[in-house]
């Protein structure tokens, strides 16, 4: 973790404070499509401090604009272009194959500082917003990077891990694929299955995100082709927007604010390919870490319920074990009993039959 100067104060847009930011300009056609762009340091004042929740519910039009919004003359109007402009990314980046995954976060709710039970993250409306602004702004970094001759780091899902398994899943719902890894023709079939089944659709991205593989991060060398993200459909994308949380973005960051106040390149190549395998191991870590916290408050909730019966999907098989998730709650854990001939994206039946909550256990038997 950052300090706390640092994360609550000098990197944190608070309201009425001016902060020094690298600014991603971006002009958007009528399509969605990015046509001129530019990165330039500037500072930012924050006139108002808005939240998910309430600036969704007032977007969707169940309550009224948040007080802070009305309070800031010209706000509404910024707002509501705002969300038309995240609309037409992300029906321009669809089109172009970009993957309609929507997979259950699993989040602990907490009574009196107690885990009380898991209910999954509601992804609101500002939260695509800001998605698409994101990734725009990222694009518009690895665009900057390579107009300017500058290396950079780039997260990727380069080619699916398990494309063949993808194709089966799609042939047992009764449409084709490509035989080879195809974006857009992926992205057709997810369409397709929300709009036949949008409960279940949260399943199906999760075995898809499974069978995807993980990602990692690779090295763009100026004149050389550039690591493409499978999963976004995009050759030109790079993290950069998040440098106060992850240390990648701040890679990035150090590198075009040297070239935009001409000083020498922060890194040489050699060190750049050396901190892409680095930050690659160590993000890993970090979801290992994320997970058995997750693992641990899902345990606490579910200690009560030994011998009770779940829907399960699986969620990862191979020599080291079978895992599964719960439908509801929507909980993670190991397949210990009963494990033969699954493989992720089945659906199955299962008993809890013990927890650890000390060290994130949560395992199940096929029934």
């Amino acid at each position: 973790m950052l300090p706390v100067k640092l994360s609550t104060d000098l990197t944190s847009l608070n309201p009425n404070e001016d902060r020094l930011a690298l600014i991603f300009e971006g002009v958007i056609s009528k399509n969605g499509s990015l046509e001129e762009y530019d990165i330039y340091l500037a500072y930012v004042h924050n006139y108002a401090k808005l939240a998910y929740n309430s600036l969704s519910a007032w977007l969707d039009g169940t309550t009224p604009p948040p007080s802070s919004i009305e309070k800031t003359p010209g706000l509404i109007e910024q707002i509501r272009l705002q969300d038309s402009i995240a609309t037409e990314l992300q029906l321009f980046r669809q089109q172009e194959g970009t993957l309609s995954l929507e997979t259950i976060e699993p989040q602990a709710v907490l009574s009196e500082g107690t885990v009380v039970d898991i209910k999954p993250v509601t992804i609101t409306r500002t939260r695509k917003l800001i998605e698409n602004f994101m990734i725009i702004a990222n694009m518009i970094s690895a665009k900057y990077s390579e107009k300017y001759a500058i290396p950079q780091l780039r997260r990727v899902v380069i080619v699916p891990k398990r494309w063949n398994k993808i194709v089966e899943i799609a042939a047992a719902r009764g449409e084709k694929l490509p035989s080879e890894p195809d974006a857009p023709a992926l992205e057709k079939f997810l369409i397709g299955q929300k709009e036949a089944s949008p409960v279940t659709y949260p399943d199906l991205s999760l075995t898809i995100i499974k069978l995807l593989g993980k990602g990692e991060y690779r090295v763009a060398i100026p004149g050389k082709p550039a690591p493409g993200h499978f999963g976004l459909a995009l050759r030109n994308y790079t993290h950069s927007t998040a440098p106060n949380r992850r240390y990648p973005d701040l890679i990035t960051q150090r590198i075009l604010i040297a070239k935009l106040t001409q000083q020498s390149p922060p890194y040489s190549t050699e060190e750049l390919f050396a901190l892409a395998d680095h930050c690659t191991q160590k993000e890993d870590d970090a979801e290992k870490v994320e997970r058995r916290m997750q693992k641990s408050a899902a345990a606490l909730v579910l200690s009560s319920m030994i011998g009770n019966e779940f829907k399960a999907i699986v969620t990862g098989a191979n020599e080291k074990g079978t895992w599964v998730r719960l439908l509801d709650p929507p909980t993670e854990g190991k397949l210990v009993r009963g494990n033969f001939d699954l493989d992720v994206g089945d659906h199955i039946n299962v008993k809890l039959i013990h927890t650890d909550v000390w060290n994130g256990y949560i395992d199940f038997e096929k029934i």
